[in-house]
């Protein structure tokens, strides 16, 4: 069972064996990167690359750690004991798995992936710990222990919004996703759109690493911005030579997929006003 990466997804070198080592180790991977450097599309294509199904479980500033494993609804059982229902009467009626729980019964092995960890609160990994350690946890109110049938590959992606935990760091394989070179992006850039033309894709690939390497700027565009941009470009059926910065027009053309805050315009728009008082 290996990772190479597939014809949809360009991966690195450094990514592949960061990919292969975790599973070899069975060990949770987790991804950290910019925001837009395919994070959660790795998971997805590591599913697709193996021919396993995915579990994603998606989370946010008030998932709590026992909603992976499972929810018990005792508001409802107590309403149906005031209405007689007979469903009362087995417990598991009321239980809700959740995402770890799903993959743990899976009969076939099943990549998890638990998306933008760093969104929870701070005790949330380590709340985890023990159940991505010993792939297994207990269930109170039916006294029973769920176990991993087959072992699930974990997929952890943080966009580094806090710090995680150093004993949940330690049961992890880590990778930093770098944001691609140029020739990198070109190759993704390919990938979705194989008939761009050539003078496009070079004109389009200098002007953004222009704009990412802008002193100051706040939010810098990301490959999936980037993406968005060059398919608007081509919808536009923009001129390649209409992208390059003459000093005058330093927003390039379509700049709202690329730019995402008024800071970043306004710094964009000095710069131009300086660029023609120079001249």
């Amino acid at each position: 069972m290996k990772f190479d990466g597939t014809k949809n997804y360009i991966s690195t070198d450094d990514l592949n064996i960061a990919v292969n080592a975790a599973i070899a180790l069975e060990k949770p991977l987790l991804i950290k990167g910019e925001p837009g450097t395919g994070k959660t599309e790795l998971a997805r294509q590591i599913s697709e690359s193996l021919g396993l199904k995915i579990i994603e479980w998606n989370i946010k500033s008030t998932t709590k750690a026992q909603q992976g494993l499972y929810e018990y609804d005792a508001v409802s059982r107590l309403r149906d004991s005031q209405l007689g229902e007979k469903k009362i009467e087995n417990i598991g009626n009321y239980i809700k798995k959740g995402k770890i729980w799903n993959s743990f019964e899976s009969k076939e092995r099943a990549v998890l992936l638990i998306d933008e960890i760093d969104k929870a609160d701070i005790e949330f990994p380590n709340d985890l710990l023990q159940e991505l350690d010993k792939m297994e946890f207990f269930v109170y109110e039916t006294n029973e222990t769920v176990k991993a049938i087959k072992r699930p590959i974990v997929i952890i992606t943080s966009n580094n919004e806090k710090e995680l935990p150093e004993a949940f760091l330690r049961r992890c394989f880590f990778h930093y996703i770098q944001f691609p070179d140029k020739d990198t992006l070109e190759k993704i850039i390919s990938v979705h759109y194989p008939d761009i033309k050539k003078l496009l894709l070079e004109n389009a690939l200098n002007r953004f690493f222009e704009i990412r390497e802008v002193p100051g700027l706040k939010k810098k565009p990301s490959t999936s911005e980037a993406l968005d941009w060059i398919k608007l470009l081509l919808i536009e059926d923009i001129n390649p030579l209409d992208l390059k910065s003459d000093g005058k027009d330093i927003l390039p053309k379509l700049h709202g997929a690329l730019i995402k805050n008024e800071q970043d315009i306004h710094l964009f728009e000095r710069l131009a006003f300086l660029a023609r008082g120079n001249r």
